[in-house]
């Protein structure tokens, strides 16, 4: 038990360059205490103390800002980075190495029983305010960026952006790097094509008019 808390300070101090000392992130990093809470109530949860283990997370939730459903699976190395308002369902399948942050949800999309939320592979990073709704795999390595919302399968070694999400990235083959302040967006480049399209058709119809003033020009002169 103490060597797996060990590990879960250590993952904090390879992603999080602002930690300082063990003593500042053991009792100063909600994403810690949450994931520690939701260990006590995943125990629970196993030995079908449902209840016990729904008070767990929901103290924890209020301790911190972060809701992780007891029955959720999470592998090894996890992090959240900030961590407010992240929610975590109850089907959800976290592989080892994933790091969130702030105001990510892995949620459902409706009152489905069975296996209704998604499934993360090792090596996920999914970015602040993301939505990742549905019963899916997002495939290692792959990464969401801030605001997008996934709705379907995302391939291994895939950057996702936009709403609903689009594939900008994959196997690597670049479209743009994955930086939470300049990320590519579809949408707005739709939008970009639109402009540049709209400027050719204006500079066309000026063309147009100029040429039907000369032209009445010549015809008023004879």
């Amino acid at each position: 038990m103490f060597s797996r808390m060990k590990e879960d300070i250590d993952t904090i101090f390879e992603n999080d360059p602002a930690a300082r000392g063990w003593f500042e992130v053991v009792f100063t990093y909600s994403g810690l205490h949450a994931l520690w809470a939701h260990r006590v109530g995943h125990w629970f949860y196993k030995k079908r103390w449902f209840t016990i283990a729904r008070i767990i997370s929901q103290v924890s939730r209020f301790m911190t800002g972060i809701e992780i459903h007891p029955g959720a699976k999470i592998g090894r190395r996890f992090f959240i980075d900030h961590g407010m308002g992240v929610v975590i369902g109850e089907t959800c399948e976290i592989g080892d190495d994933v790091l969130l942050y702030h105001g990510v949800t892995l949620g459902g999309t409706g009152k489905e029983k069975g296996k209704r939320h998604p499934t993360l592979g090792n090596n996920v990073v999914i970015s602040a305010g993301a939505k990742v709704l549905g019963s899916f795999t997002v495939g290692e390595n792959s990464r969401i960026g801030s605001n997008a919302v996934v709705l379907s399968e995302v391939p291994p070694n895939s950057t996702v952006v936009g709403i609903p999400g689009r594939i900008v990235k994959r196997d690597g083959v670049r479209v743009g790097r994955l930086e939470h302040n300049n990320l590519p967006d579809p949408v707005i480049e739709m939008f970009r094509q639109l402009q540049e399209q709209v400027d050719e058709l204006k500079t066309k119809v000026t063309h147009l008019e100029s040429e039907r003033k000369n032209g009445g020009s010549e015809s008023h002169d004879a």
